[in-house]
This record gives structure tokens, sequence and C-alpha cells, in this order.
């Protein structure tokens, strides 16, 4: 992570030997410019935030190397995405995070959960957030410590468990999760490659067919659960393995004689390589759908 500096004085310019804070003026486009420069010096950049230009500003937001001056303002400003471009900046300090977590924005407290700069102070107040997708995000998170992420496993929202149950690597959080009443949570654990054999074949044996179906599509499974999923009284659950790049050959090939036609069919028809599932959907992050959509959202808590 690149630290901020604090400036105290105007740096020369390494390439000129000129002084290095550069008079600000002209257009709105030449101050841009001037905040895209990485030969910027950190000065002139102090002075970029404060920019008429929401768009220039959030330029300097954006940069690595903009200076703890120029970024601490920008965690105040009125223009969403100008904080939102903070948050998301590697170079953010805790402090500049912690402000962000707390926004009154819901994109700009998203941007912060994926901001590699983030440490468990930050992640605990996530964890004790009120947004239920601020509590997913962090459910999501690779450097979850296990004290937050055993209190994740009695998360009030079975979206936010869900998605705890599908990333968690720790195998004390995957066996609480286990034992969830609600179905989706376990589904979510059906996709979770990291389970063991024995927990594979707890969720083969699931009473709910959503459950069983994610799981024989995304995971391998010991040949004794696959016999018995083969015979599985739900349709869903045999088309599912028909079509699944995990089942292997011989599976199939029972399928083929299967008493549903669409199961039949299915799996006469397989192809390697025209699935597109994957056991664990990549961690959400946060980011806007679409430059045209922004202006239509208002923003959230």
């Amino acid at each position: 992570m690149g630290k901020q500096q604090d400036v105290g004085q105007a740096d020369r310019h390494s390439e000129t030997g000129t002084t290095d804070h550069r008079p600000i003026g002209g257009s709105a486009d030449a101050r841009l410019a001037l905040a895209q420069d990485p030969g910027t010096p950190q000065m002139t950049l102090i002075d970029l935030a404060s920019d008429p230009s929401a768009v220039v500003r959030k330029t300097v937001a954006a940069r690595p190397d903009a200076p703890a001056q120029a970024l601490r303002p920008l965690t105040r400003d009125h223009d969403r995405q100008v904080r939102e471009a903070v948050a998301r900046n590697p170079s953010a300090s805790l402090a500049n995070l912690m402000r962000l977590v707390k926004d009154a924005d819901r994109w700009v407290r998203w941007a912060v959960a994926g901001n590699p700069a983030c440490d468990e102070s930050i992640r605990r107040v996530m964890s004790e957030a009120s947004d239920k997708e601020l509590r997913g995000l962090l459910a999501e998170s690779r450097q979850l410590e296990p004290e937050l992420a055993a209190k994740l496993t009695d998360d009030a929202s079975p979206e936010v468990r869900e998605r705890l149950a599908t990333h968690t690597h720790d195998p004390d959080v995957i066996t609480a999760l286990l034992a969830d009443r609600t179905a989706r949570v376990r589904k979510g654990l059906a996709r979770n490659p990291r389970t063991t054999a024995a927990q594979r074949s707890a969720l083969a044996a699931d009473p709910v067919v959503d459950v069983r179906a994610a799981l024989v599509r995304v995971v391998e499974l010991d040949e004794a659960d696959l016999d018995r999923l083969v015979d599985d009284r739900s349709v869903q659950v045999r088309l599912a393995m028909a079509t699944s790049e995990v089942v292997p050959p011989h599976i199939r090939q029972k399928l083929t004689g299967d008493p549903d036609e669409v199961v039949a069919t299915a799996a006469r028809d397989f192809r390697p390589g025209a699935g597109t599932a994957s056991a664990v959907r990549a961690p959400r992050i946060g980011h806007r759908p679409s430059a045209a959509g922004q202006g239509r959202r208002s923003s959230g808590r």
C-alpha cells in the first residue's frame, strides 16, 4: 500500500528542476490534464483537491500518490463519486476509510469494503453496520478474522450468512453453517469447494432440492453420494447432474436412461466446456452498474 505524504513545502520537479507548485488556471480540461499528469507536484494536487470541477477532484481522489492533505477534505466532498474515489484509493489512510465506511451514501460505504488498505478495525465497524450489503461484502472477504466470521454466522440476514457460507475458508464456520436452518445458507455451503467429504455427504442428503442441485453442479462427490443422487427423487437434481461439469462420465451415462426425457436428453447431449457454472462467485465489490444509471439512483442508507 502506498503511503500518503504530508507536504509541508513545495518539492522540486525531478525532471525540470523548476519550482513544482504550478499556478492553476485555464479551462477545466487543462486542470483535469494537470490532475491526471503523473508529474504534477503534490502541492498542486492539494490545490486541485478544491477545484470547482468534480471531475478534477475525483481524479485527484483516485490517485494513489495523492498526499494526505488532498484526500482528507475529499472524504467530505459534496459529490459522492469523489468520496467513492477516495474510498477505493489503496493509499487512503485508516482514518479516512473509517470516516467513509460510515458515509451516508451506500456506494461510498461499499467501495471501502473492496479497499486493500482495510484492517481489522474497519472490518469490525462493517460487521456492526446496519447496512446488510456492507456486512455481506465483509462476509466475502478473504481477510476476515475468525472472530468476525464467527459473529457473522449468527447474522440476522440469511443473505449475509449465505455469502459467508459460499466464501469462507474457516472450517469452524463451515461446521456452524452446516446446521443453519435456512436452506439458502446451506445452498451457499453446497457451492463452497472447501467443504470436507463428510460435509458434502450431509449436503447430498439435504431435504431441500435446491441444496442438492447446487451441490452436484459445482463440487466433486464421493461415488456413494453420486450413486444415491443419480436416482434422486427430484428431476431438478438429476438434471443438474446431467449438465454438471464435475460429474464423472460414467455417472452421466446412467442418466441417459433417466425416466424423464429432459434429463436423458441433457445427459446424451452434454458437451464438456459448454457449462458456465463456477464453484464460487467472485466477491461483489460494490461498483456502480453504469454511468447512465448513476444519475437515476439516489443515495441510500
